[in-house]
């Protein structure tokens, strides 16, 4: 994260994210694949750090002409779409081609994993006191009916924490570099620096 200037002297925080150039690696249709939908790929990499399967599926093949040679790429990512008529095979997708500064749109990613963390921590249990006489302070006290002889599913307890999909939806495009690729987006997103995201508009 980093902050802008605006013209009238206030300051605003942004996320600085590249985003692209994403090379169109396969268009799925109805007729073969049941749905609608676009592969992208995001990083250059090396063929020879790629796996055969993978380093297939970049060639193509004689066998299907719709799908040309592309050069490999470290991320693929499968985005859902109701049309692919203006897309084709290999084709570089830049960031001031799907976004417009102001624009609403929503980002995912993986949160931060935080390790085993205790209730107080991780669903913000108020504690007990934390007096000499307790010998509860962070203790997550009762854990239900003994009744039941097990605990019930969605139990608040201790267990690992972050490291999870994430989605934040009404952010603002603050601001577009088209020669960087960059993406200036108001407020913080999901993940440590250097994660994947996952932008659309909403």
């Amino acid at each position: 994260m980093t902050q802008v200037f605006n013209e009238d002297g206030s300051v605003t925080p942004v996320s600085v994210i590249e985003a692209g150039p994403c090379i169109v690696t396969q268009l799925k249709s109805v007729e073969t694949d049941g749905y609608v939908a676009v592969q992208v790929g995001f990083g250059e990499v090396r063929p020879k750090h790629v796996n055969k399967p993978l380093l297939g599926h970049f060639k193509g093949g004689l066998s299907n002409p719709k799908h040309p040679e592309v050069k490999p790429c470290r991320t693929l990512r499968e985005i859902r779409t109701e049309d692919t008529s203006g897309l084709q095979m290999g084709q570089a997708i830049q960031v001031g081609d799907v976004f417009e500064t102001g624009d609403i749109v929503k980002v995912t990613g993986i949160s931060k994993g935080k390790g085993f963390a205790g209730v107080v921590k991780r669903f913000h249990f108020h504690g007990a006191d934390m007096t000499h006489g307790s010998m509860i302070h962070r203790k997550p006290q009762s854990g239900g009916a003994t009744d039941a002889a097990r605990t019930f599913k969605g139990t608040r307890k201790p267990g690992h924490m972050g490291a999870k999909q994430v989605s934040v939806r009404g952010l603002t495009v603050w601001r577009i570099d088209p020669e960087k690729n960059l993406i200036l987006i108001k407020g913080g997103v999901p993940g440590a620096n250097g994660g994947l995201l996952t932008i659309s508009k909403i």
